[in-house]
């Protein structure tokens, strides 16, 4: 159930040399409409702010207007759906995650669409590990200094650590059932329409910890409101060496435990081919802006673009056995 790292940066490295003599796009799409960006949470969040930085600089290199739209609801399958449903002309894009394409066709007794035929894939964006964090104070007061001391308080006071998500059927859901059951925690789902949400919560203290993409905790943790405790890779990684990854953790049973995260700008099923490589070659443009870089690498999100629009449907496809086996362990079902 794992998906290592490197595979991410193999995908980065091969596509090295198409970065650098990516051209600037000229034409306007479709005449020069206004284009949606899909965002399938709610403000706040970390697709919602790598969207908006995504927006910002595509205007100007399509030509023409981008405008952010929040569908937010049922873990990211709402606006996912508006996605797959909107024109096949390129004016409706978004960012579309990896329990979207991957997970959730396994947990829903009925699907509003078909992923991987009702969306069609322009190209990887983004990958990241989960982060997990907890209210500084509420840490503080039961004495919780560590994931592991975390972990021994969920199973001496089951059901009484409450974990905030973006919603049920999320990376961050699946996440926690899988450490409930290889660790025999006890840490009780609290799932919302989105990270922004439940980030209002944990700094509240409504909520007491949260295991989710690192962009929208990072400043809290660096502002001493929130403790990062460990991270949903194997390993360590280079932004946080300092925290502990699952293979840490051999002795609560998470030494094989390990979730990568994943994003793919996506478009409506049936989008005509050109049209597709003209939104991939914008994006590529954009993903060499040293801004757009230097704005998500201290977040914790990689640029990881596919190599073409086809590559990044393979990848999509070749991710769908391990996600399946992530729900079946996880025992995740919503009808």
């Amino acid at each position: 159930m794992s998906r290592p790292l490197p595979l991410a940066r193999r995908a980065l490295m091969g596509g090295a040399a198409a970065l650098l003599a990516a051209p600037v796009v000229a034409q306007p799409l479709a005449g020069g409409r206004t284009v949606r960006v899909i965002v399938p949470f709610p403000p706040g969040g970390a697709v919602d702010i790598t969207s908006r930085l995504l927006a910002d600089r595509l205007g100007p290199v399509l030509g023409q207007t981008v405008v952010v739209e929040n569908r937010a609801g049922a873990g990211g399958l709402i606006g996912a759906d508006a996605i797959a449903k909107g024109d096949r002309d390129g004016t409706v894009i978004g960012l579309v995650s990896a329990t979207t394409y991957c997970a959730m066709p396994f947990m829903h007794a009925r699907m509003p669409f078909d992923p991987l035929r009702d969306l069609t894939p322009v190209t990887q964006l983004t990958d990241g590990v989960l982060l997990c964090v907890v209210n500084a104070q509420t840490a503080q007061a039961r004495g919780w200094t560590d994931f592991r001391s975390l972990i021994q308080w969920s199973r001496a006071n089951p059901e009484q650590l409450r974990m905030g998500s973006s919603g049920t059927g999320t990376s961050s859901h699946l996440n926690i059932a899988a450490i409930n059951r290889f660790a025999e925690a006890r840490i009780l789902h609290v799932p919302y329409r989105g990270g922004g949400p439940a980030i209002n919560d944990l700094l509240a203290g409504t909520i007491d910890m949260m295991f989710d993409v690192m962009p929208a905790l990072m400043p809290h943790v660096e502002a001493g409101r929130f403790k990062a405790f460990a991270v949903s890779s194997g390993d360590p990684i280079p932004l946080l060496p300092q925290v502990p990854g699952m293979k840490s953790f051999a002795d609560l049973g998470l030494a094989q435990h390990e979730l990568i995260n994943w994003n793919v700008l996506s478009t409506a099923g049936g989008t005509p081919a050109p049209v597709v490589q003209r939104i991939f070659e914008a994006v590529r443009t954009v993903s060499q802006q040293r801004e757009f870089i230097e704005r998500l690498r201290p977040l914790g999100y990689g640029i990881v673009l596919s190599e073409s629009p086809e590559a990044a449907a393979r990848m999509i496809r070749g991710e769908v056995p391990r996600w399946q086996r992530m729900v079946e362990l996880s025992g995740a079902r919503i009808e």
